[in-house]
């Protein structure tokens, strides 16, 4: 048998190192488990947990699940990912689309909900699902769009010249072949009055791999400021090579924001949030905002009160300097803008 190296399987399949590792990872729990050393009872595994795993599937890439700690049933990592009976219970208030996303979609694959930007949803994949995800009940059928269907999207973006940025979102729009994105980055290039591309992923935090050549290519020889926010819940997420993925980042003129989950369980101390944001700004990454708990059906037991999380940052604000706290925010239906809690 002849054994090819990860480079030598590139070329042969046309596909990137980072398209490998995507369509290799971990979807079946009993895996997980068995990668971790953990035995289903350690976890709670239970009917209802089955039943979750069937609603909303476990996905996770075999790189992130190489930072979660072997044995430990409490890993803020493993927590973020692994399928829990807490999902199928009925949570009076809680909503399959708690941002009231449907009614700001003028077109399919477009939201416009504040002044200045839109945001395209440009494919329904992500290389993990995160069991908090407020978009785990989008209809991403109804938004389904190639590039010929972004006509609709991008002439209403050219329709009107106060829309200054286009935020590519999803799913994760790093999901995409770097060839689709250029190509749709092409077409806004060509609207005058666009002048910055935002993109919010995680995909390079849980797959780095994915800042290859091919990415800063692609993100170098655009007209449009590309600016990249991040979504990093828990200091271990940060390892060497994110460190030096974000450093190529950085190299190549990319600013780099993150915005995190206040999440019950996983970050909800002043000791997780101030490794978190101190690990941020050394591998260049400005913490952004920490957001309230979107209110999704399915989430609900890792949601904190946002008096405590009001406490915690004020605690914050007084162990680091202001641009190491991030802004508490919550993101209410219909608003013009997210609703900034603290500071």
């Amino acid at each position: 048998m002849i054994t090819r190296t990860p480079k030598e399987a590139t070329v042969e399949t046309g596909r990137a190192l980072w398209q490998l590792e995507l369509g290799s990872g971990i979807r079946g729990v009993g895996e997980l488990l068995q990668r971790l050393d953990l035995r289903p009872e350690q976890v709670g595994w239970t009917d209802e947990s089955v039943a979750a795993a069937d609603y909303f599937p476990l996905r996770v890439p075999t790189s992130f699940i190489d930072r979660m700690r072997p044995g430990d049933p409490a890993d803020p990592l493993l927590l973020q990912v692994l399928p829990v009976g807490d999902e199928m219970l009925p949570t009076p208030g809680w909503s399959l689309d708690p941002l009231a996303e449907a009614p700001a979609s003028p077109v399919p694959g477009l939201l416009h909900k504040y002044c200045g930007r839109v945001l395209l949803i440009t494919t329904g994949a992500c290389a993990v699902h995160c069991r908090y995800c407020f978009r785990r009940h989008f209809p991403y059928a109804e938004h389904r769009v190639s590039d010929p269907d972004f006509d609709a999207a991008l002439d209403y973006v050219a329709a009107d010249p106060t829309i200054r940025e286009v935020i590519l979102s999803g799913g994760d729009p790093l999901s995409l072949p770097d060839t689709k994105l250029a190509r749709l980055t092409k077409r806004l290039e060509g609207i005058a009055h666009v002048e910055r591309l935002r993109i919010h992923t995680r995909l390079p935090v849980v797959l780095p791999t994915r800042v290859d050549e091919a990415l800063l290519t692609w993100l170098t020889s655009t007209r449009l400021r590309p600016v990249i926010v991040l979504h990093v819940n828990h200091g271990n997420e940060i390892d060497a090579e994110f460190a030096a993925w974000s450093r190529r980042l950085l190299s190549a003129g990319v600013p780099l924001l993150n915005q995190a989950v206040f999440l019950r369980g996983i970050n909800d101390s002043v000791e997780a949030q101030r490794d978190l944001s101190e690990r941020l700004f050394s591998t260049h990454v400005m913490p952004y905002y920490l957001h309230i708990l979107d209110r999704v059906e399915g989430a609900a037991h890792f949601a904190v009160e946002e008096e405590t999380a009001r406490g915690l940052i004020r605690s914050l604000s007084q162990q680091l300097p202001g641009y190491l706290v991030p802004r508490l925010v919550r993101e209410d239906a219909g608003a013009l803008a997210k609703t900034l809690i603290c500071p």
